[in-house]
């Protein structure tokens, strides 16, 4: 049994699902489990429509409403199925407008029904081109906490339900689930954050014991660097599990980055494959480190980042300094994603900011601040990297007169990170190319 996980972009159309069903129709044998995303940009669709109805503009969001119910009836001729989804759907966006009021349950409430009508869609566009297929409710399988909007699942009750209802039907029918969408125990739908659908996946995957997990999409699979930033990446071939972790945290797009947990536990191998280019080969995810000859396995990128810097001349000498420091951002529940220390300061750099001036207030009361938004950071990530002396004075060497703004490097030593202005982003994304990628192993990259 494989799960194969269809991106936005993948099912955006009639058409686009229609060469879907070519690539699941010639996977027959290995007994797919197909996830999909909601179709095209629906999902931000939703929310727009959800924010507009609590702003007070509930015409707009109507009107926007049916413009996306068209869009659906359009590709799917799904009539009844498509307006019992979006009559629930008016009825939750007049409620928002009456509250004036989103709140995490709402935003999952609306949101769920991408997921909802794509793999309906999907289920009966492969039954109209002649392959078995039953549907299945992510919400009835996927097992979530209460966090709405970012929901965990519960592993153990997750499994078990995988378990006993996926590989029944996937015996002798193309199964076809939702991703990013489960339930609360208490039947209440829930979502896993954006880019759940592959964290959908893995977990299906790791549920009924998969031989394979594949991720489509509409690249050829992991890049050397972002092609969005620069265009002169090669594919990587094969990379482990902690690598692309690490990529796809630091902002690798083509991966969620909670995709590879439940696979790494189930040592399930990871494959992703272009949707557009089936017959490619891809990037395989594996659990044993995969030897290079390159330093690097690739440069991920992240855009929208701001740099906060925190000194105390009051703490030279004394404890507590970093408990403080944290304490704030714990309580404003605010993630940070890189940092570097000494014994009176602290830089460190965050990608939400929305409650940046309630964190500055608090830090200011023992501490210097000073934030410095448009912020990229590029991180050199790979294996060898841990091994390799002078890795970090070949990145400075290279970048020349590029202003790096903050360097760390992760406990697992698999990443070097660098913060420098956005503006000098793709320069700098170039010069390290260039230099850790010049020479390639072509074992590893094609």
């Amino acid at each position: 049994m494989i799960v194969m996980k269809f991106g936005g972009t993948s099912v955006e159309s009639a058409a686009a699902i229609e060469r879907v069903a070519g690539i699941v129709r010639a996977r027959l044998a290995r007994r797919p489990v197909v996830v999909v995303s909601a179709m095209g940009k629906t999902t931000n669709r939703l929310l727009s429509i959800a924010n507009r109805a609590v702003q007070g503009k509930r015409d707009e969001a109507l009107g926007e409403l049916m413009a996306l119910r068209d869009f659906h009836l359009r590709e799917s001729a799904m009539e009844r199925t498509v307006d019992e989804h979006f009559q629930e759907l008016g009825e939750l966006t007049r409620g928002l407008a009456i509250l004036g009021e989103l709140t995490p349950r709402s935003i999952d409430a609306i949101s769920s029904f991408g997921e909802r009508l794509s793999s309906l869609i999907v289920t009966n566009h492969f039954q109209k081109l002649g392959m078995k297929t039953r549907h299945v409710d992510s919400r009835k399988v996927i097992i979530t906490d209460d966090r709405h909007s970012q929901a965990a699942p519960l592993f153990e009750l997750t499994y078990e339900k995988l378990a006993a209802t996926i590989p029944p039907l996937a015996h002798d029918s193309v199964v076809v689930m939702g991703g990013f969408i489960g339930s609360t125990q208490s039947g209440v739908a829930s979502t896993l954050g954006r880019g759940g659908s592959d964290y959908t996946a893995s977990i299906v995957g790791a549920g009924v014991g998969a031989e394979e997990i594949q991720i489509w999409t509409d690249v050829d699979g992991m890049l050397t660097a972002d092609p969005t930033i620069f265009a002169g990446g090669h594919r990587v071939r094969r990379c482990s599990f902690e690598e692309a972790a690490e990529l796809a945290y630091f902002g690798a797009k083509v991966l969620h980055p909670a995709t590879v947990l439940p696979a790494v536990e189930k040592n399930i191998p990871v494959l992703i494959l272009n949707s557009r280019r089936p017959e490619g080969e891809g990037t395989r995810i594996v659990a044993n480190a995969v030897h290079s000859t390159n330093v690097a396995k690739s440069i991920a990128c992240k855009k929208n980042v701001t740099l906060v810097n925190i000194t105390s001349s009051r703490m030279l000498m004394a404890h507590g300094f970093l408990h403080r420091i944290f304490e704030v951002f714990d309580r404003c529940s605010v993630p940070v994603d890189m940092l570097a220390t000494s014994e009176v300061s602290v830089s460190l750099t965050l990608d939400r900011t929305e409650k940046i001036a309630e964190i500055r207030a608090e830090l200011q009361s023992f501490a210097e601040v000073t934030v410095e938004d448009n912020q990229a950071i590029i991180c050199l990530v790979g294996e060898n990297i841990r091994y390799t002396p002078g890795v970090a004075a070949r990145a400075f060497s290279a970048l020349g007169d590029i202003n790096i703004r903050m360097i760390s490097q992760g406990a697992s030593k698999l990443n070097i990170g660098l913060v420098v202005a956005e503006d000098d982003l793709k320069r700098a994304t170039e010069a390290l190319h260039n230099e850790f990628f010049s020479e390639l192993d072509t074992e590893v990259f094609a």
